[in-house]
């Protein structure tokens, strides 16, 4: 494998990905473990498939937007590495498929390029900031919250409080107490408000903590009511330092900050997070909003004038459904729905060529896994509507139950266990063609995943479904478990759906239409999500319970959605959450790596950095000796704990009185040059202990 060489202006950026390649290289090389290499991966966003010997990669698009060079890039990129697809994700992101491990060095130096980063986009980082699709264009917005958005990928990325974390942590960002950014499914989510404040109005944020899905959701509990703008970085990396030393390290499924939050509860994790607030860099940080207040404006000219619609009813009710107004004047947003998030390199560039004059350069990708395209004049929209028909993009119904949001499921990730990808494409027909009147509603989400961990939301869905697996007369057949009754309330609050019943994934089309056919029947006025509450769990076990017999049973029910053989499970192990690196031959060598980002941190006089770094190499140092006296680690608080119960109390260890108060300056001093260069050789000392001690046990 040869050297890889790239040029790039920024000199961070080039150093990671030499770094990514020198990595790979030593790892074939047999000089890294592989659970170290693949935490080091992900968090460069290279994640392994269901299919070996090939990578998915993750592109990092702060809330979902990206220009037209950096769409061209990177359909691109995926003609040149990948298979020319597009995968568009809830996380806003977009993922390209089958990607050989060897080339996501180059790869990933082509799309800085254009100022697209994959780094911390997968494992125990800071991920995608997400954000309401409509923000900057939002009626109902008290501001526009593109900038903080940006401001908080832009500080986090690469900050060393993310990088190592026990698990991945997920930030949201809505534009209006709508909440259309789903905050209360989130790690940490804000939504905007402004408050008068000596008589002055003053921008804040509503702030909630530790929410999430999976298979044991939380919803996200309130720490501020109004948090001040300019406090609102601070306090996260306050949340991060806390979550990176109280989290769970052991257990990945109970390594979640809501875990932590319920272990403790909220008010003990609050005095935790306000105790930090001493030691970081920045109380306060000024977010600059100006940057973002000039809009690149589309010019109107058309070359080609040929807009005839084939069907005029068609583009009316697309009107309807994928068109609204913005909040400036003239201009409308259009949405297209993208079956199961999945474009092509060949339409992405027709796309970009035929629309680039009449929308603006600043495209968005929903959660929802589709597309949004804003600032177009009221007689552009048939133009618009023409060139998506003629991809067959222009399809009505988006947010409506017709537009399912899914995960890739068994097409790619080593979690799936039955189809998503498949079910819902069957799903989406079957609303389009019985149940047309619902393609003007949004009252109805469906939304599915290949397994229990939520990635396609199911968890907060009206009708939702997961993958799994049943034996029937001794053989194994795909099955969905069904929920009901998820949804969003608004304001930061919002419903899990309700566990019902488990059925043969070939059912599934059955049980939306009794479903829905039930709400139709039934319903007295309510929202679907009204219905649902006020009906009951056991009303629709009772109603989907006759779809669970399994006497009647065929062949086809053998046979996944979409595939062609006989179904078996082929669960793999997943990567969603990285690793739990606990391997005492390369411990010591990670605290000496801390030790030199430390060194050079401290050069640059960024002392905050350096010394979070110095106080990962303590830690590090101290777990590698816990671990050789078998030791078990579940926190870095509780790593200082053992340690000076296991060597200080025992007199192994003698440099100090105390290695957690050793450890702990870290949260008792300001952030100075002095205390940075003091904590530093502190820890040196430490490390040479370590490897000192190491070495006279071997």
């Amino acid at each position: 494998m040869q050297s890889f060489q790239t040029e790039l202006e920024n000199p961070l950026v080039e150093k990671d990905i030499i770094e990514l390649e020198q990595k790979i290289r030593a790892f074939k090389e047999g000089k890294i473990p592989e659970e170290k290499f693949r935490s080091l991966r992900l968090a460069r966003g290279v994640y392994g498939q269901r299919q070996q010997g090939v990578q998915m990669v993750r592109i990092k698009l702060p809330y979902g937007k990206m220009t037209f060079a950096q769409w061209r890039r990177i359909a691109d990129v995926s003609d040149e590495f990948s298979t020319g697809n597009l995968h568009l994700t809830t996380r806003q992101d977009i993922q390209i498929h089958f990607v050989s491990l060897d080339r996501t060095p180059e790869l990933w130096s082509l799309l800085e390029q254009d100022q697209i980063t994959i780094r911390e986009a997968c494992g125990n980082t800071v991920r995608n900031v997400t954000a309401s699709d409509m923000a900057g264009i939002d009626s109902d917005e008290p501001f526009d919250v593109t900038p903080y958005a940006h401001a908080i990928f832009e500080y986090f990325l690469r900050k060393p409080v993310g990088q190592e974390m026990g698990r991945k942590f997920k930030i949201a960002v809505s534009s209006s107490e709508k909440d259309t950014a789903l905050v209360f499914m989130h790690d940490l989510g804000i939504i905007p408000r402004i408050k008068e404040i000596n008589g002055k109005q003053v921008r804040g944020f509503k702030v909630l903590i530790g929410g999430g899905l999976g298979a044991q959701p939380f919803m996200a509990k309130t720490t501020y009511e109004f948090l001040e703008e300019d406090l609102l970085l601070p306090y996260i990396e306050s949340v991060l330092r806390v979550f990176d030393r109280h989290g769970e390290r052991n257990s990945r499924h109970k390594a979640r900050i809501k875990f932590l939050i319920h272990q403790i509860g909220i008010d003990a994790f609050n005095e935790l997070v306000a105790a930090e607030h001493k030691a970081i860099t920045d109380k306060k940080v000024i977010i600059d909003t100006k940057r973002f207040e000039n809009i690149s404006l589309p010019s109107g000219i058309l070359a080609n004038e040929n807009n005839q619609i084939n069907n005029p009813l068609n583009f009316e009710i697309w009107k309807k459904t994928n068109v609204k107004k913005q909040k400036q004047e003239g201009y409308h947003v259009v949405y297209v729905r993208v079956p199961n998030g999945n474009i092509s390199t060949q339409v992405s560039r027709r796309l970009i060529e035929k629309l680039q004059s009449v929308i603006a350069d600043d495209i968005r990708v929903t959660i929802s896994q589709n597309l949004q395209f804003r600032f177009i004049k009221a007689e552009h929209l048939e133009y618009v509507y023409s060139v998506l028909e003629a991809e067959n993009l222009a399809v009505a119904g988006f947010g409506s139950a017709a537009d399912i949001v899914s995960c890739p499921g068994t097409d790619t990730c080593n979690l799936g266990i039955s189809s998503s990808t498949g079910l819902s494409t069957v799903l989406s027909r079957l609303i389009e063609d019985e149940f047309t009147e619902l393609l003007e509603d949004e009252n109805i989400a469906i939304r599915i995943s290949g397994c229990m961990n939520s990635c396609g939301q199911h968890g907060i869905a009206g009708i939702g479904f997961h993958g799994s697996s049943m034996k029937v007369g001794g053989k194994v057949i795909p099955a969905v478990q069904v929920l009901i009754g998820g949804g969003n309330l608004g304001g930061g609050e919002g419903r899990v759906a309700n566990k019902v019943i488990k059925l043969a994934s070939k059912r599934a089309p059955d049980a939306v239409r009794v479903l829905l056919n039930d709400y139709k029947a039934n319903q007295q006025n309510e929202t679907y999500l009204e219905y649902t509450f006020n009906k009951g769990e056991k009303y629709f076990y009772d109603l989907l319970k006759p779809l669970a017999d399994t006497t009647s049973l065929g062949d086809e029910d053998f046979i996944d959605w979409g595939q062609a053989e006989k179904f078996a499970t082929a669960i793999g192990v997943g990567e969603c959450a990285g690793v739990m690196i606990d391997l005492v031959a390369t411990l010591i060598f990670e605290a000496d790596e801390k030790i030199s980002l430390a060194d050079e941190s401290i050069a640059n006089e960024a002392f905050a950095d350096g010394i979070y770094q110095t106080y990962a190499a303590f830690i590090n140092a101290a777990k590698a000796l816990l671990l050789n006296h078998s030791v078990q680690c579940n926190t870095q608080i509780g790593i200082l704990n053992d340690f000076d119960k296991n060597f200080t109390d025992k007199g192994l260890y003698t440099n100090h009185d105390s290695f957690k108060e050793l450890v702990l300056q870290i949260n008792q001093n300001e952030p100075t040059e002095e205390f940075a260069k003091k904590y530093l050789q502190q820890a040196k000392d430490f490390i040479a202990f370590a490897s000192a001690f190491k070495e006279k046990v071997i």
